[in-house]
């Protein structure tokens, strides 16, 4: 959703510049038009720049907060997963967890790059790191909704690649 409106309203600025841009080289023959408004000009050039800047800043703040990195938990007992990416398939050390229950993630390869995606049903991307030969990554995530996510490679990494996937389920909380 926020992704649109920035986009939109990326598009609205962009048409607008475009337009005034378009408007100088029409009326660039008319120079000496434009010599007793130039300083009214450069002050109206600093405020469109002051609110172009602050309206784009408020965009990216709003949008930039629901993309798909959980920040770290730092939960008392998370259950910790090792997630070993290796053509053309993932190794987890488990795959059932619990509503609300917090997961570390401990991602690494064995061979190449893999990207390392973690998908609802919806197929829509909720957290995602890379896998590195002989590097660790980390990943936070606490599940809110119970069901069937995909761990997929986000990478191409050969001729399996489109294999290269995991079942992850989450049962509801205990109690429920």
């Amino acid at each position: 959703m926020y992704q649109n409106a920035a986009w939109m309203v990326s598009v609205i600025f962009i048409s607008f510049i475009i337009i005034v841009f378009s408007y100088v080289v029409l009326h660039s023959d008319r120079r000496k038009e434009y010599e007793p408004i130039q300083k009214k000009g450069y002050r109206i050039r600093n405020i469109f720049f002051f609110i172009v800047i602050t309206i784009m800043g408020i965009a990216t703040f709003y949008t930039l907060r629901d993309l798909p990195f959980e920040r770290p938990v730092y939960a008392k007992n998370p259950v910790i997963v090792q997630a070993v990416a290796r053509q053309f398939g993932f190794e987890l050390s488990k795959n059932k967890f619990r509503v609300g229950q917090p997961v570390e993630f401990h991602v690494t390869s064995e061979d190449v790059n893999h990207g390392f995606g973690i998908y609802d049903e919806k197929l829509q991307l909720i957290a995602q790191t890379q896998a590195m030969p002989e590097y660790t990554n980390t990943i936070y995530y606490t599940f809110k909704k119970p069901g069937k996510y995909q761990v997929l490679c986000m990478e191409y990494c050969g001729i399996g690649h489109h294999a290269m996937i995991s079942t992850i389920e989450v049962l509801p909380a205990q109690g429920e």
